[in-house]
C-alpha cells in the first residue's frame, strides 16, 4: 500500500520560504501576555551587529533555544523569545573602522543581514519586539538608569590608574583588560592615568556573592563570579613612613597576620599613590626609567611564577608596626593594584613570590612560623603552612591561628590595623573615550561642578559626526564638537560643558532583558506590569566568555533596582546555559580571522534549514564543543528524506484497520516520555538520536505483513509532533498534506500514560575517583553518552567534580560510571 504517487520528492527550498512567510503573516510566534497560561522568557544573548552575518557556529546557540521555545508552546505556554541588537560600544565601531564605514550604516546594514539569516534557519522569534540599544528610545533609558545609580551614589567620576587599550583609544574596566589583553583581542595594553567614571560595583559584593547560591547556573560560570569578586577576610596593617609626618603611612593587606614578625620589606605597585612620596631624589632617574618599564607589562605577565621579579628600591623606609624597626621599601610590578591596597608587606620566608623577589634582591629571610621538624636551617623554598610561631616575640610557642588573633588585636589596640574584609574585584569603569556610545548625562559647571542632566532632558543625543575616530589625544571625540559640549547649567542656567565620554557598551546590556516585556512602553524603561508578569528569565543562553562583563554587570544593575523598589526580584536569570563552541573543518574555533567560516545560507542553500538545525543539535551535547562534518549534515538531510518517504507511502489513515498494536503503543508512549525529558534536560543530541530511532522503527513496520493500523497512524502523527520544534518546516509540510488544518505548532504536545510509558530501570553507581557519589536510576536501554551526561549534569555530583579536569570516564555497561579527576587542577589553571 503506498500513496507516493500524491507526494513529490522532497525539496526543502520549496516549502522552506513560503512556511516562513506564513508564520509570520499568522503572528504565529507572537508572545502574549496573561489569558491564564503560564509563562515562559527564553532569551538569548542579544548579539553584537559587529560582522556582516552570522556562521553555522552561532547557530548552536540560537537552534536549540528555538527548540526550546517551539516546543514551550506546545506545551501550552505564553512564551516570550525575543531578539535584537546590541549596537553601541566597541566591537560595532571597530567594525565601521575596519570598513571605513559609519557605525550607524554598519549597523543598519549587519542587523538587516543578521535578521534574514534567523529567519533563514527558522528562529521563532517575536520580531514585534526587537529592540536596538544605539537607538535614542532604547538609550534614552539607559541614561535613565545611569542617573539612578549616580543619585543613589553608585555612580562618580575619579582619576585614577586604568587599562588604556591604543588599538581601541579607550579606557577598559579591569575585566575587559583581565591578563592585560583587551577583551578584543589586542596586546599592548597599558595603564595611564585618566579621569573616568566607575559604578561602585563593589558596594554589592556581598550580594552579588549570595545571590549565587539561589541560581540555576553552571558551577563554572559560579566559581569565576566567586573568584573574581575574591572576598577575603584578613587584616588591614598600617607601617608608618620614617620621616614623614604622624600618621602617615602604607596601608598593607595580610590574610595572615601571624607571619607579621617575618616581614623584611614592603612592595608597593608601580601604580601606587605613594610612588612618588616615598622615592628619594637620589632613586628618581631609575624609578623613572622603571615606572615606563612597568607600564607596559601585562597583568598576566607580572602575576607569572616563572617570570623574574624586579623592582627598584624607593630610597625609603617605614617602621614596623610592632617593633619599630625600619623595613626598605621597593617598589615591584609583581604587585598589583588591584588587590588590597596595592602594598604588600614582605614577608619571604612564608609567601612564594616574596621569597623570588628577595632571593633577587639578596633582601633577609626571617622564619616566624615553624615548618614541621625544623631546626633552625635557612628555607630552600617558602614555607606556607601553619605552625608553631617562634622569632614572634612574646607570642613564641603560639599556634599559628591563635597567635594571629593576637596579632591583630595588637594592632586594633595600637590603632595600626584592624580586621578588614577586602575583594579582588574593583568598581566598574564605565566611561569611554570613544565615539560610539551612549553619551553619560552630566553637565561640568564652574559655578555647581557636577550635575545630572534633568530627566525631561533625555536623551542626551550622539550627534552625527563624520570624522568619528579618536585623534590620539585621549579624549572622546565628542570633545571636538563645540555645538556638543557647549551648553548651559540645569542648576544655574550659567555656561557649562557636557560630559564627552560615552558609556561602555555593557551599560546598554545590563537591562535590554526588561525592555524585551514591552518595548512600545514609553512611560519608563520598562512596563512594570509586563515585567512582573516576564521576569526572570526562566532560561537564558549564551557564551561563557562573558561570566564576569555581562552576566556580573547584569546582576549588580538588577540588584540596584530591587533595592530602589523598581523590580519584585533580585536575580534576573533564573536558569543559564552556556553552549559548546563548533570547530572548523581545520579543528580549530570557526571565526572569519581563520577564514574557516561556513554561512548558514550556503547549507540551507543546499541541504535545507531543517538539516542545518537536526545536526547542529545531533553532532554534540548543548554543551560541549563539537566538530563541524559534511558527513554530518549529508546525515541529517538523509534522514528527513526517510521521514518524508515514510509518511509519503504510509500515511493512509482512511484505510487503517482496528486492530489494536499493545507493542507499538507502548513504544509510542516511551518515546513521547523520553522526547519530554530530554528537551526539558537539553539533551538535544539524544532527543535527534531517539527520533530518528523512532523513524527507523516505523519503517521497520511497514514492511511487516499487517501494519496499516490505527495504532501506526496515531504512531505517525505522534512522530510528527515530536520533530516539530526540531525540525519546523518539513513538520508543518506534512502536517498540511496529512489533512491536518492550521500549523504543527499550534498543535498540543503528546501526552504519555504512566503505565504504557513504564521503561525498565537499572541502577547505575556514579563514581568520582572510585568512590560512589550517587546511583542514578535509568532506563536499560539508556546508552553510555546519554548516563554519562545524565551524571555530568547532577547537581549532586557537582560538588565533586566542579572546577576539576576530568581525565577519562570508566563505564561498566549497566553497572558503573567512574569519573577520574585531577584534584589539584583549579579553575584558574584550566581556564574554565
Amino acid at each position: 500500500m503506498s500513496t507516493r504517487k500524491h507526494w513529490d520528492d522532497y525539496h526543502p527550498q520549496a516549502i522552506e520560504t513560503r512556511w516562513q512567510q506564513t508564520w509570520e503573516e499568522g503572528g504565529l510566534h507572537l508572545a502574549h501576555q496573561g489569558g491564564g497560561k503560564p509563562k515562559y522568557y527564553c532569551l538569548d544573548f542579544f548579539p553584537y551587529p559587529s560582522g556582516d552575518g552570522l556562521h553555522v557556529g552561532h547557530c548552536r546557540n540560537y537552534v536549540p533555544t528555538d527548540v526550546l521555545s517551539r516546543y514551550k508552546r506546545m506545551r501550552g505556554y505564553n512564551v516570550l523569545h525575543p531578539m535584537g541588537w546590541d549596537a553601541f560600544g566597541e566591537p560595532s565601531e571597530q567594525f565601521a573602522v575596519a570598513h571605513n564605514i559609519h557605525p550607524q550604516i554598519t549597523t543598519e546594514q549587519n542587523t538587516a543581514s543578521f535578521r534574514r539569516q534567523f529567519r533563514l534557519f527558522g528562529a521563532s522569534y517575536d520580531w514585534s519586539r526587537e529592540i536596538l540599544s544605539s537607538s535614542p528610545e532604547y538609550y534614552r533609558w539607559t541614561q535613565w538608569f545611569f542617573l539612578l545609580l549616580y543619585r543613589r551614589g553608585l555612580a562618580y567620576r575619579d582619576t585614577n590608574w586604568q587599562w588604556w587599550c591604543p588599538t581601541c583609544q579607550t579606557t577598559l574596566s579591569s575585566h575587559e583588560a583581565a591578563g592585560g589583553v583587551c577583551w578584543r583581542g589586542h596586546t599592548g595594553v597599558v595603564r595611564r592615568e585618566i579621569p573616568a567614571w566607575y559604578f561602585r560595583i563593589t558596594a554589592y559584593a556581598d550580594k552579588l556573592l549570595e545571590g549565587l547560591e539561589r541560581i540555576d547556573w553552571p558551577e563554572p560560570i559560579k566559581a569565576i563570579q566567586r573568584n573574581w569578586i575574591g572576598r577575603s577576610q584578613g587584616v588591614q596593617v598600617i607601617f608608618r613612613l620614617q620621616d614623614q609626618p604622624e600618621g602617615k603611612g602604607i596601608e598593607t593587606f595580610t590574610t595572615r597576620p601571624d607571619t607579621l614578625y617575618g616581614v623584611t620589606f614592603i612592595a608597593l605597585a608601580p601604580e601606587h599613590a605613594l610612588v612618588s612620596a616615598v622615592t628619594t631624589p637620589e632613586q628618581q632617574a631609575e624609578m623613572q626609567e622603571y615606572l615606563v618599564q612597568a607600564a607596559r607589562q601585562g597583568e598576566i605577565e607580572r602575576m607569572s611564577e616563572t617570570r623574574p621579579k624586579t623592582g627598584v628600591f624607593s630610597g625609603s623606609y617605614a617602621l614596623h608596626p610592632l617593633t619599630s624597626q625600619p623595613v626598605p621599601v621597593w617598589i615591584a610590578d609583581y604587585v598589583l593594584p588591584t588587590y588590597g591596597s596595592g602594598a604588600v608587606m614582605g614577608v619571604p620566608a612564608h609567601d612564594g613570590r616574596d621569597f623570588a623577589f628577595a632571593q633577587s634582591k639578596s633582601l633577609p629571610f626571617r622564619v616566624v612560623v615553624s615548618p614541621p621538624g625544623w631546626q633552625g636551617e635557612a628555607l630552600t623554598e617558602a614555607y606556607t603552612g601553619s605552625g608553631r610561631l617562634v622569632n614572634s616575640g612574646e607570642i613564641d610557642g603560639c599556634a599559628s591561628q591563635d597567635g594571629g588573633e593576637q596579632i591583630a588585636s595588637r594592632l586594633e589596640k595600637a590603632q595600626l590595623g584592624r580586621r578588614v574584609v577586602v575583594y579582588r574585584m574593583r568598581d566598574w569603569l564605565i566611561s569611554r573615550q570613544r565615539y560610539w556610545g551612549a553619551p553619560i548625562p552630566i553637565i561640568h559647571c564652574p559655578t555647581c561642578g557636577e550635575v545630572p542632566v534633568p530627566e525631561d532632558q533625555l536623551p542626551v543625543l550622539l550627534p552625527a559626526m563624520d570624522n568619528f575616530q579618536p585623534d590620539g589625544s585621549g579624549r572622546s571625540p565628542l570633545a571636538r564638537l563645540p555645538e556638543f559640549v557647549n551648553t548651559t547649567c540645569p542648576k544655574c542656567g550659567g555656561a557649562a560643558q557636557r560630559e564627552t565620554d560615552t558609556m561602555g557598551g555593557f551599560a546598554c546590556s545590563s537591562w535590554y532583558f526588561l525592555r524585551f516585556a514591552n518595548p512600545h512602553y514609553h512611560a519608563g524603561p520598562f512596563d512594570p506590569e509586563a515585567v512582573r508578569y516576564w521576569l526572570p528569565v526562566d532560561i537564558y543562553v549564551g557564551g561563557a566568555e562573558h561570566a564576569v562583563l555581562h552576566l556580573l554587570y547584569a546582576r549588580f544593575w538588577i540588584k540596584v533596582m530591587f533595592d530602589a523598589g523598581l523590580v519584585e526580584f533580585d536575580e534576573p536569570f533564573s536558569k543559564l546555559l552556556n553552549q559548546g563552541q563548533l570547530m572548523g573543518l581545520d579543528g580549530q574555533r570557526m571565526s572569519k580571522s581563520r577564514g574557516n567560516v561556513i554561512t548558514p545560507d550556503s547549507i540551507v542553500a543546499e541541504y535545507g534549514a531543517d538539516a542545518l538545525r537536526v545536526f547542529v543539535m545531533f553532532m554534540a551535547p548543548f554543551d560541549e564543543d563539537a566538530n563541524w562534518s559534511m558527513e554530518g549534515i549529508n546525515g541529517a538531510r538523509r534522514f528527513l528524506n526517510r521521514l518524508w518517504t515514510l509518511f509519503a507511502e504510509t500515511y493512509v489513515p482512511s484505510q487503517a484497520a482496528d486492530a489494536e498494536d499493545m507493542e507499538l503503543e507502548r513504544l509510542v508512549h516511551r518515546t513521547i516520555r523520553m522526547a519530554t525529558e530530554r528537551i526539558e534536560t537539553l539533551r538535544f543530541n539524544t532527543l535527534i538520536s531517539l527520533l530518528m530511532e523512532f523513524t527507523n522503527q516505523l519503517a521497520e513496520r511497514q514492511r511487516q505483513p499487517g501494519w496499516c493500523t490505527r495504532s501506526f497512524h496515531q504512531a505517525l502523527e505522534t512522530l510528527l509532533l515530536l520533530i516539530a520544534p526540531v525540525a519546523p518546516y518539513i513538520a508543518d509540510e506534512i502536517w498540511q498534506r496529512t489533512g491536518h488544518s492550521g500549523s504543527v505548532h499550534q498543535a498540543a504536545w503528546p501526552s504519555w500514560d504512566a503505565e504504557l510509558a513504564r521503561l525498565d530501570l537499572i541502577n547505575v553507581a556514579i563514581q568520582v575517583n572510585g568512590r560512589v557519589r550517587q546511583v542514578l536510576e535509568v532506563p536499560a536501554e539508556m546508552g553510555k553518552d546519554e548516563i554519562i551526561a545524565l551524571a555530568q549534569a547532577s547537581q549532586r555530583l557537582q560538588p565533586f567534580i566542579a572546577g576539576y579536569q576530568v581525565q577519562r570516564v570508566v563505564y561498566v555497561p549497566g553497572r558503573v560510571v567512574n569519573f577520574v579527576v585531577h584534584r589539584e587542577a583549579n579553575i584558574e589553571k584550566n581556564g574554565i
